[in-house]
This record gives structure tokens, sequence and C-alpha cells, in this order.
């Protein structure tokens, strides 16, 4: 395990201690962004947000701890609004601001190793209000008069959990509450069977009134900012997943479609020299759930983006698919083509991306093309001859 001295841990906890903003980018500022972009390249690398928990590496412990800071205090939010391409920073107000400063002494007698009573979710000096108000959350239930319609479905979801076909995994953003969804709170599994009308809040967040079924045959009609909090305060909540996906893409899109995002093509203003040479080929591939606009905001600043603006070549809307699944079957199919490239970041370190390839936006168009109806899987991406070509061992597709 890495040894961290109290220098180090006084100076990780300080930079989110608030400080009067001065005029221009402070040290503390520098730091901050420092901080925060050693979890936004945890989040690429593993796909999720970083979790507390003794089972889990010293690092990832850290990084929770830090997001939970960072999150909490306005003065950090605005620095890092615009380089939050994820929003890992959630809403303003999602987590309670500690009651005073945690010192290193404290911290470090948490994360020693087999010296931890629970996890660091669990900082004494954080207030429990969040537990509280989670639980008053999911305790605000009535009677469902209409349960024995929706009984089939749990009795059916907990029939796919015992058989492994479905899946949970702890709850991690707000865009994975939506109707049909399933999570487990407060011990109860809970289905969003409504959503209504998104609102504006005075504070100028978003929200919408749900209706959730539990399975001891309550309901709640809770706002979607309530059952988040719920779900982040339980150390036990989690999200139990779709089935494995059908196709990726519907031909045509019904109302009860639900829309989960965009594949997004950018081609990169750098100056670097083997992007320069190959401007016209050179794409980053990704898909997002947040306005591509907000993904790409502060490009320049981000080594994700190759540290430079970014020119947006092409999107293209997805329904009811999962998000991961579907970009990793992209970066696959262009593995082949993944540009190897090393960028120094803001501070001077250096940074391989992994989002970038070699290959022509009319073969990226071709390619989501086969993913949406379902032939995919019958070819492969051959670099040299930048094209696609068909597997020797699948036969030829009937016309549809």
């Amino acid at each position: 395990m890495a040894e961290f001295d109290d220098d180090d841990l006084r100076a990780e906890l300080a930079d989110f201690a608030p400080a009067p903003k001065a005029g221009g980018r402070s040290a503390r500022e520098e730091r901050i962004i420092a901080g925060f972009e050693d979890i936004m390249r945890f989040v690429d690398e593993k796909g999720r947000l970083p979790r507390h928990g003794e089972g889990n590496d010293i690092f990832e412990r850290l990084y929770a701890v830090r997001l939970d800071r960072l999150r909490a205090q306005a003065d950090c939010r605005e620095v890092l609004k615009p380089l939050d391409r994820d929003n890992l920073l959630g809403e303003e107000g999602d987590i309670p601001l500690p009651d005073d400063d945690i010192n290193a002494e404290e911290l470090r007698a948490q994360l020693a190793d087999g010296s931890l009573d629970g996890d660091i979710s669990s900082l004494k000096h954080v207030r429990p209000m969040e537990e509280r108000r989670a639980a008053e959350e999911i305790a605000h239930r009535e009677k469902c008069p209409d349960f024995e319609s929706f009984k089939p479905l749990f009795l059916k979801v907990q029939s796919e959990l015992e058989s492994g076909e479905r899946q949970t995994r702890p709850f991690e953003l707000k865009a994975e509450i939506r109707p049909g969804a399933w999570f487990i709170v407060g011990g109860l599994k809970a289905y969003v069977a409504e959503m209504g009308e998104t609102t504006i809040t005075p504070q100028g967040r978003t929200d919408a009134r749900l209706r959730v079924i539990f399975d001891n045959g309550t309901q709640s009609s809770m706002l979607l900012r309530s059952l988040q909090r719920a779900l982040n305060a339980d150390q036990a909540g989690r999200r139990i997943l779709d089935p494995a996906p059908g196709p990726l893409f519907a031909d045509t899109v019904v109302p009860s479609d639900q829309a989960s995002g965009m594949v997004y093509v950018l081609r990169s203003k750098s100056d670097h020299p083997v992007v320069a040479a190959n401007r016209e080929l050179v794409h980053k591939i990704g898909v997002t759930d947040t306005p591509i606009k907000q993904r790409v905001a502060g490009a320049r600043l981000q080594p994700t983006f190759l540290m430079a603006d970014v020119e947006i070549i092409a999107t293209y809307e997805l329904f009811n698919l999962n998000r991961m699944k579907l970009e990793g079957l992209i970066h696959r199919v262009f593995e082949t083509a993944r540009l190897e490239i090393q960028i120094m970041d803001r501070f001077g370190r250096p940074v391989v991306p992994r989002e970038w390839f070699l290959v022509p936006l009319h073969v990226i168009d071709e390619v989501v093309g086969k993913i949406r109806d379902g032939t995919i899987t019958d070819f492969a991406y051959d670099a040299r001859q930048a094209q696609l070509v068909r597997l020797s061992n699948k036969p030829v597709a009937k016309e549809r």
C-alpha cells in the first residue's frame, strides 16, 4: 500500500477548503483543477465514478473523498464547471457540506491498512443529514391501489436476478433514473412507473415528479431528485440493470422510446504534427448523454481532447440502449486504427487519450449503419485498406 505523509494528506484536503477568490487563476485553483483531472482520468479508465469502501484501492478512495468535497463547495464547482464534461459534479446541493475540514491525522487513521471500522464514506465529521433525508424520502409512501398489475413485473425481475439474467450495480448518475428503471433502495425493490414533465427549480436545477412502485405494495409520488438523494445516501442502494439489450437502434422512433444519448464524431484543431498531417482522418468517437456542446466545452484544457479545440463532424441520436456497451463496440471495431499519441496535460504530465482513431468519416457512417441493421458482427475494419471487410467465416446476409 502506498504511504502518504502528513504534508501530502494535509495538502490533499487543504485544496478543497473555502478560500478567498483571487484575481486570475490562483495556485489553489490550479491544484483543484489538477485534482479533478485525476478523477476524470479515473472515470475514463474505469467507466465509473470512484467509490468509497475499504475493499477499494486507496487512490480510488481518495478520489471519492475528493469528489465529495468538490461537489459540496460552490467555489470549487465554479472553477470546474467548464471542465466537467460528464457532469461528475452533479447538481449543486446534491451532497451536503461537511461540518469542517478533516485534518490529516484523522484521514490517515481512517485510511490506515486494517484500521477502518467501516469505510471512508462514514467519516465522523460528515453530517448524517443525507442519510436522514434519504430515509424520510422513501418513508413517505402510500398503498398502491393497482399493485396487482405491477406484481408480475416484480416477480419477473426477481426471477431474472436469481437466474443472473439481470445484474445490479451501485447507483452513479441521475440519468439512470427514467421510466421503466429498477432500483434497490431502503431494502426494497423500486420501479419507476411514470415520470412527469421536466421542471426547473427556483435554483435552476432540473427535476421531475415520479411515480415509484415498491415491492411491498406501496407507492410514492416523489421527485426525481428525492430518489437520487435516497440512492446516493443508501450504501446498499443499487441499480438493477436491464437484461441484455436487443438491437442497438430501432428502425423507427416511437413515443415510448427513451432518448439515451448520441454517438459523436469530433475532429481536432490541434497543431500536433501527427494530427495536422492526418486531420481529415483523425477522429474522436464517443457516446454521451449530455448536450454535445456541453461535452466539448473547455476542450483545449482537457487531454482527452488533445488539449485543443474540436469541430463537431457528426452525431447519431440513440434510443433504448446501453451507452457504455455501444461505445465499447464501436471502439473494438476500430481497435486496429486507434491513434497512439501522447499529449502533455496542463501540468506537463503525459496522457495517452484512448478515443481517437485514424479512420475516414464515411467508414464511421457505415459502421453506425451496420450497428443499426444488426450486421456489424459480420464485418471487421481493415486499417490497411481503410474499409470494412466481411469476415471470411460469415455467410452473406439475406436482403432485408
